[in-house]
């Protein structure tokens, strides 16, 4: 049997994009950062995020049953650390880190994120300690000139754009 800390020290040398996931309605407002986000399927646009699921947040996520992705730009580490803390007052004070606007879908999008997918959750599993939550995407608002954060060996990394682009012939 694999142990913990060996199955964490191997995922730890898979780079993520780091994503703070939100989501505002009738049950409140919630965000948590994450870097379990994963496409699905592009008929229909499909993602799935990974939430713990002893969260106090998840009851707040699967109640209001729509989240956005904010996949975070090069720049916007502080608003990974805002959302990653753990705090005695409550979510509030995360949406101070950056500034924020209602998708058409009601949730916190991130200005100058990298990308922001406004999704409603249609479907939901549990493995282990975790909720998967499979997300269909209604809008995406996105820069492609973004530099990426990235997470990988337990530290934040700043990919910049242009190490994306196509080598020169």
């Amino acid at each position: 049997m694999v142990d913990k800390t060996s199955f964490r020290s191997a995922m730890s040398n898979i780079a993520g994009a780091v994503c703070v996931i939100t989501t505002d309605g009738a049950h409140g407002r919630g965000g948590f950062t994450a870097s379990a986000v994963c496409s699905v399927t592009d008929q229909p646009p499909t993602v799935l995020v990974c939430m713990n699921k002893s969260s106090r947040q998840s009851a707040v996520f699967l109640g209001n049953g729509r989240l956005c992705v904010n996949v975070l730009a090069g720049d916007q580490e502080h608003v990974s650390a805002a959302f990653a803390a753990s705090t005695a007052d409550g979510i509030g004070p995360r949406f101070d880190a950056g500034q924020w606007a209602a998708t058409a879908g009601g949730v916190p999008a991130l200005a100058g994120a990298a990308a922001s997918l406004d999704t409603r959750i249609v479907e939901r599993h549990e493995v282990g300690t975790h909720l998967i939550l499979i997300c269909e995407i209604d809008a995406i608002a996105s820069r492609e000139e973004a530099d990426a954060l990235v997470y990988l060996q337990r530290r934040y990394c700043r990919l910049p754009a242009s190490a994306a682009a196509p080598p020169a012939r």
